[in-house]
């Protein structure tokens, strides 16, 4: 298991890298690029390769609606959707209102 830092690198003598992602330094939804050399008993290099790894916010948020109960005839009311969530790294970027009936 390994923690990446962007530009350091990180040598192995084994063919596999576990890339280690934690709660509290998770990589951000979106491209992150890859880099490998190898490198024989001669000390001949290789050419880099890379890849692209995309990381893709996949959990749905939690709408959470509070309103009163009841309301007066003719009076005006507010809708909350402040208790609305998404898990971390993900955030609510809109809030979408219907009236059904």
């Amino acid at each position: 298991m390994a923690k990446f830092t962007t530009g350091q690198e990180i040598r192995t003598n084994t063919s596999t890298i576990e890339v280690t992602i934690d709660a509290a330094n998770p990589l951000p939804p979106g491209r992150h690029r890859f880099q490998l050399i190898v490198e024989d008993d001669a000390g001949n290099q290789s050419d880099p390769a890379t890849v692209d790894v995309i990381v893709v916010d996949q959990s749905k948020p939690t709408a959470v609606i509070d309103a009163p109960t009841s309301v007066a005839t003719g009076a005006s009311f507010t809708l909350s959707g402040a208790r609305s969530f998404d898990l971390p790294p993900g955030k609510i970027k809109n809030y979408r209102w219907v009236q059904l009936s």
